[in-house]
């Protein structure tokens, strides 16, 4: 297991929030559990951005109002700059459209590929050649809520988190479709 640093831990102990508990295929599922499953995996294609966005958008007017619009809705990139537009385009714009919140998807862009966290062998470390550039002077001074598809322990939050933060922006947490289950 990757170590979390304090300021990551601290990152975790803001506002966090997901929709869905997301079972692994390894554990039998109900068809609850597969809906959730193929409502994801749909996600990380980019096929069901508009209906993500929704659900996301409505959820940050719900839980921050008005002050939404005072905020940067910035996405966790994905592993490579083609799965990353795949996926967060159309979503990032749809939920800035729907919320008011500020589009943080054009001031971060990514370089190379990495592994996906789930294609890696059991026990093995990912080895990461995924360069993320952000727009530094962007985030400055910016409160910012991070979305990532899935959270597992938090790491990749935290991380990303935490390094937004060391520009001067104010994470104020982070919203997730759904959370990896542990049975």
């Amino acid at each position: 297991m990757k170590p979390f640093t304090e300021s990551m831990l601290n990152q975790c102990r803001k506002y966090m929030f997901n929709f869905f508990d997301y079972l692994p295929t390894k554990y039998q599922a109900s068809a609850r559990d597969w809906q959730v499953r193929k409502f994801v995996w749909a996600f990380k294609d980019g096929k069901c951005a508009t209906s993500a966005a929704q659900l996301v958008a409505k959820k940050i007017r719900e839980q921050f109002g008005t002050s939404a619009s005072d905020m940067v809705f910035v996405c966790i990139p994905a592993s490579s700059q083609r799965k990353n537009e795949i996926r967060y385009r159309e979503f990032s714009e749809e939920v800035a459209k729907l919320s008011g919140a500020v589009n943080g998807y054009s001031h971060i862009t990514v370089e190379g590929e990495r592994l996906a966290i789930h294609e890696s062998k059991s026990g093995k470390h990912v080895n990461d050649v995924q360069v993320i550039n952000f727009d530094k002077e962007f985030f400055k001074g910016k409160k910012v809520l991070v979305f990532d598809d899935v959270i597992t322990r938090g790491y990749s939050y935290a991380r990303f988190a935490c390094h937004l933060e060391s520009f001067g922006a104010s994470v104020i947490g982070g919203m997730f479709l759904a959370k990896t289950l542990f049975v």
